[in-house]
């Protein structure tokens, strides 16, 4: 995993914060019900995104959490960031304090190619497009539901 828990948790209530019509706002028990969270765990999550300016919320019966930009606005390192920080993606694979570019480590060359390659994934992923690719899979599996369901009243 290239990423904490809390973010994985972040991603999903992102991508579920992302369908919600815009002006609306979603509770915290529904979203984690609805992605099987923790809902102590991911209220927490919210409060602190919302700190960082990703997220509104809003208090009261109608009240919950809503994006506070388009979710083509936000990366998945905006997230990282927000939560995990972004200590782990700069330090030395192996754990060397002294591990750099002039004296590197035996991992160096490999990791550094390696988080390149991540930290672009990051930066370049949106939440739009994590929505995107969720409806196509819904919709392939849909497909497949349906193909099954026929085949077996032809047989």
């Amino acid at each position: 995993m290239i990423y904490s828990r809390s973010t994985e948790y972040a991603i999903r209530a992102l991508v579920h914060l992302a369908q919600v019509p815009e002006g609306r706002y979603a509770m915290v028990k529904q979203i984690a019900t609805q992605e099987s969270i923790p809902a102590h765990f991911l209220a927490k999550i919210l409060q602190q995104l919302a700190r960082k300016g990703l997220l509104r919320s809003s208090k009261g019966p109608t009240g919950g959490f809503c994006l506070r930009l388009a979710a083509d606005e936000i990366n998945l390192m905006q997230l990282v960031e927000a939560l995990d920080g972004l200590t782990d993606y700069h330090r030395c694979v192996s754990g060397l304090s002294e591990c750099t570019d002039e004296a590197p480590c035996a991992m160096h060359d490999s990791w550094k190619t390696l988080r390149s390659r991540i930290i672009d994934y990051l930066e370049t992923t949106t939440v739009a497009e994590l929505v995107t690719s969720l409806e196509v899979k819904r919709r392939a599996a849909e497909r497949r539901r349906r193909a099954r369901k026929a085949a077996g009243h032809r047989g």
